[in-house]
């Protein structure tokens, strides 16, 4: 599987960006600012409007009809849960909630095997990016989209890829970047 951004443009940016991830790569996002680095997983994910060039997957384009299809093979961790809209108090999902969404009810997946996998990953397990990287894992995509991930689940991050998968991070730390495979300045 391929993942590949041509000369592309949002409404957002004013600086294209170009690269190629393939299956069991590590590809890391560097540069420009923090919010900048997600705003190109979210586009990835078909949240931006592309107004110059494609992204496309195995050569297939993300278009506002294939949207849903993409986000489907991919998973996101954010660095954080942010609220949107009017929401005066906000109260964060369970892992329950996330778990018995339509799209996740047939995983069997319990809070046991949420923490093992939390363990696994070699990161602090009180840093909440790490349940929700956990959590992303756990959902078995073939693309998994990190926003920042703490510096000591790269070797984590790694192996997934090595299973096969497209992991695309972000991150500014020099040990996430030293160990990626492919680092794309943004």
């Amino acid at each position: 599987m391929i993942l590949e951004l041509n000369d592309v443009l949002t409404e957002d940016e004013s600086r294209t960006l170009s690269f190629m991830a393939s299956s069991g790569e590590l590809t890391c996002l560097v540069g420009d600012t923090a919010e900048r680095r997600s705003h190109w997983l979210l586009a990835i994910l078909g949240f931006s409007r592309i107004t110059h060039g494609y992204i496309c997957i195995d050569g297939e384009p993300l278009t506002e009809r294939t949207a849903s299809i993409f986000r489907s093979l991919m998973a996101y961790a954010p660095q954080q849960l942010d609220t949107l809209g009017e929401v005066t108090k906000y109260e964060p999902p369970t892992v329950q909630d996330v778990f018995n969404l339509k799209a996740n009810a047939s995983l069997p997946i319990s809070n046991g095997i949420l923490a093992e996998e939390m363990r696994r990953t070699g990161g602090d397990i009180n840093d909440p990016r790490v349940e929700l990287l956990a959590v992303a894992v756990l959902l078995k995509k073939d693309i998994l989209l990190v926003d920042n991930p703490p510096s000591a689940t790269i070797s984590y991050l790694r192996n997934i890829a090595r299973q096969g998968k497209i992991v695309v991070v972000t991150s500014s730390d020099d040990a996430v970047c030293n160990a990626s495979d492919h680092v794309v300045e943004i």
